[in-house]
């Protein structure tokens, strides 16, 4: 069966990734006529027209499941290209006929599971998603997005099992890169890049989005197998498509701060500091090579993170966790954060924070839990393997 969802929507799999660009507790309007803030779209850009075009459908009949259901998916299309959490407040607002009721129609289901993720209401999501393929078995948005959260726990047998699904529905290239992600996580990085390539030459007139996805997850795998210099061509060859992707320029800033290269950080994000996952890497980066902006970019998060918890909102703890550590120096505030994190998301960047914030805190024990996933999943990973051999020399 081809995939009939919008290729974009795929995009799922990936947003969970980091703190799935746009992770936070979304803020709901009172309507749909409520103003909160000017967005930055243009007039011209196709974004802009889309929602435009999509809200006038809406509003005409809000009870229309299939309008409420494309302009919510548009609202978390936003969220994934600019990491701008209050679309994905604007998502469950075109939702509301439905949100409360117990056994909505499939695709308010998904939908509804796709807000629920972003504020780590796994479970609920994950019910979801169960109810609407038990119901449309053929529906790859849902695989996708059970896929992705089990990956966010580390559930991986749960996760190939979902993929393989996915795999049956979706282009052969969705398959590829679904199966090389998981395929990364337990120790056959090499076998996971080397079909990534494969597939990516077998269908050079993919979808740009799809094509980005690959591309990125090509590029971390990459990074694990510890050869940078083809992670970073397949970071270039997808920041080429010019697709707005906050998750992609995360990754990549992440890949730079790696190396010894925060000076390219800056101009790489500049213009982008409205998503937090990205801001978090800009004051990381000022603080770095002693910009001037780093003591502003520094307070700028700060206010967010405190705001965010004025809110009852815990699901930045792994960027908040990351700050305290590489911009404040705060260990032990780092390593309680990162440890409560964890317990809810378990990707590579979670079992990262919690083995630099136990090392800056000089508490070994504490990082006992990532060892062991560690020791049970085989993962390569050249970052990961360095951080647990200093842990181990601590006394």
């Amino acid at each position: 069966m081809v995939l009939s969802a919008p290729l974009r929507w795929l995009r799922g799999l990936v947003l969970l990734g980091v703190a799935a660009a746009a992770q936070a507790v979304p803020y709901v309007p009172t309507s749909d006529d409520q103003v909160v803030e000017r967005l930055p779209l243009r007039a011209s850009d196709r974004a802009a027209r889309e929602l435009t075009e999509l809200r006038t459908l809406w509003r005409r009949d809000p009870t229309d499941v299939a309008a409420a259901v494309r302009l919510a998916a548009a609202y978390i299309d936003q969220a994934g290209a600019e990491g701008d959490p209050r679309y994905v407040g604007y998502a469950q607002s075109a939702l509301q006929q439905w949100w409360s009721l117990p056994d909505p129609p499939a695709s308010v289901r998904v939908m509804r599971a796709i807000v629920l993720q972003y504020g780590h209401r796994f479970d609920d999501a994950l019910a979801d998603l169960a109810a609407a393929v038990q119901q449309d078995p053929d529906d790859a948005l849902a695989w996708a997005w059970i896929t992705a959260i089990h990956l966010v726990r580390a559930d991986l047998d749960r996760a190939r099992e979902a993929c393989e699904h996915l795999a049956e529905l979706a282009p052969d290239l969705v398959g590829a890169a679904c199966h090389a992600q998981i395929d990364a996580l337990t120790g056959h990085a090499t076998q996971a890049a080397t079909s990534l390539r494969v597939a990516l030459k077998a269908d050079p007139d993919a979808d740009a989005a799809l094509r980005l996805w690959a591309l990125t997850r090509l590029a971390e795998t990459e990074e694990r197998r510890g050869d940078a210099a083809a992670a970073e061509r397949a970071y270039r060859d997808a920041l080429a498509l010019r697709v707005p992707d906050v998750y992609l320029l995360a990754a990549y800033a992440d890949f730079l701060l790696d190396h010894g290269r925060a000076a390219g950080v800056l101009p790489l994000l500049k213009d982008h500091a409205r998503a937090d996952v990205l801001l978090l890497r800009l004051a990381i980066a000022a603080k770095a090579v002693q910009d001037p902006q780093r003591d502003a970019l520094a307070r700028e998060l700060a206010a967010r993170f405190e705001a965010a918890r004025a809110r009852g909102d815990t699901s930045h703890r792994k960027e908040e966790s990351r700050f305290a550590l590489a911009v404040q120096g705060q260990a032990e505030r780092a390593l309680t954060l990162a440890r409560a994190n964890y317990e809810q998301q378990r990707e590579l960047a979670d079992a990262r924070i919690v083995l630099e914030a136990a090392l800056a805190a000089r508490q070994r024990a504490a990082a006992q839990p990532v060892l062991q996933w560690m020791a049970s999943t085989g993962i390569e990973s050249p970052v990961l393997r360095g951080l647990a051999a200093q842990l181990q020399e601590l006394p």
